[in-house]
């Protein structure tokens, strides 16, 4: 990724950031790998930047996030990046970088956009295999309460993820509908 500038960040726009790993490092969903980055997640989350959804792949990570100002963005994200890597090269065993490059962000300024990133990121598994289905584990989708119908089963354990605080993540993309298990993230 090209080291530009990142644009400034307003507080009101959630933010839809990625992370993806070297080409050597593809096992985040792993058994053993994931609850690593599930425990750092929990933890990211502090009074300037916030993590309201999260979707886990094999070689990268998709994240919706909330930030006050442009610098509560980069250090968050950079110190989630930083958190992963050291929990998962801690339960692998293992030394070396995790990440291949910088996260891409891009800000989600409507409604619409906001709707369009939380399938995105929570059904974001249904992209990369389409066999699947009904919620991804590896994602937040358990704690979502924006879904058509409602899942079946209560989410375990305290939730890895905050509530957002913006209006467009909070209530905004409510007015295009609420999400159905069975949509897709567009190709």
């Amino acid at each position: 990724m090209a080291h530009r500038a990142r644009p400034l960040h307003a507080a009101a726009h959630p933010v839809h950031a990625t992370l993806r790993t070297t080409r050597a490092f593809r096992c985040l969903r792993a058994g053993r790998v994931f609850p690593a980055v599930r425990r750092a997640l929990a933890v990211a989350s502090y009074e300037g930047f916030r993590i309201i959804h999260f979707s886990v792949q094999d070689d990268h990570l998709h994240l919706l996030v909330e930030a006050e100002n442009r610098a509560h963005l980069s250090s968050g994200l950079r110190g989630l990046a930083i958190r992963i890597a050291r929990a998962v090269n801690r339960v692998l065993g293992r030394k070396g970088p995790v990440w291949g490059d910088r996260y891409h962000a891009r800000a989600l300024t409507t409604p619409r956009e906001v709707r369009h990133g939380l399938i995105y990121v929570l059904m974001n598994r249904n992209k990369h295999d389409p066999r699947t289905t009904g919620l991804d584990p590896c994602s937040s989708a358990r704690w979502f309460e924006g879904w058509r119908e409602p899942p079946v089963s209560e989410p375990e354990g305290s939730a890895p993820v905050v509530r957002p605080r913006t209006w467009l993540a909070a209530v905004g993309w409510r007015r295009y509908g609420l999400i159905g298990v069975g949509e897709r993230p567009r190709s």
